[in-house]
């Protein structure tokens, strides 16, 4: 049975290389002009097939592409032929150092169930974390809110009140360069910024001595024995 489908074959084969070494005769036809054209035909060689022996490259002719002697052709032949090769199948197993490489990348690449679960479960755990964080923080101002809200407008009533006596100190400072000047003083001229630079040198000197004597009266009273009882 098999010996009559590889005849079969091989006939099948042997007539289709006689067709195609056949030489192909010049066609001519004349067109309606009385013009003569001739297409040449084309006869390619023969194939040359092998079909006993398998093509093995030889690594030692420099006339063999580098490609057929690398050790992934050879993983190539010895998958379609065989021991008819002549490889040894031991020469095809990785070394020890690409073994490692493959192995780590399918560690990397292609991880267990029990590792993607791990890792699906520690992404779960950390965005818990997260958002429970969040919330908490969220929590703690929620209950600041009313603090800060009642600093906020503190500060701004203080504002308020330090702009309108930082006004009212103004227009006094100019009222009393106008009463010692006689005239209206602008703020930005020197006469009126050394005036206000006086005055405050006054005040301070003031505040100073109010304090001393502040300090004095708590002494006297400290050292003020109680009057005796009756």
């Amino acid at each position: 049975m098999a010996s009559s489908v590889w005849l079969r074959r091989a006939a099948v084969l042997s007539r289709a290389l006689n067709w195609i070494s056949t030489p192909k005769p010049v066609l001519s036809c004349i067109s309606n002009n009385g013009l003569v054209f001739q297409t040449a035909s084309y006869n390619p060689k023969p194939l040359r097939l092998s079909l006993r022996e398998p093509y093995i490259p030889d690594k030692e002719s420099e006339s063999t592409p580098e490609w057929q002697k690398t050790a992934r052709y050879d993983r190539k032949l010895y998958g379609r032929y065989g021991s008819a090769s002549g490889i040894d199948p031991a020469s095809l197993w990785p070394t020890p150092e690409e073994l490692d490489k493959i192995i780590a990348e399918e560690n990397e690449w292609y991880p267990t169930l029990e590792v993607m679960r791990q890792n699906i479960a520690a992404r779960e755990k950390e965005e818990t974390e997260k958002r429970l964080a969040k919330e908490k923080l969220i929590t703690a101002n929620m209950a600041k809110m009313p603090k800060m809200i009642a600093d906020w407008r503190r500060e701004k009533r203080e504002a308020k009140v330090k702009l309108k006596e930082e006004k009212a100190r103004r227009s006094k400072l100019l009222a009393e360069a106008r009463e010692r000047f006689g005239y209206n003083v602008d703020p930005r001229s020197p006469k009126f910024l050394e005036m206000v630079a006086e005055i405050e040198k006054e005040e301070k000197k003031k505040k100073k001595l109010l304090k001393r004597r502040q300090r004095e009266e708590q002494a006297t009273v400290l050292v003020t024995p109680p009057s005796a009882s009756s």
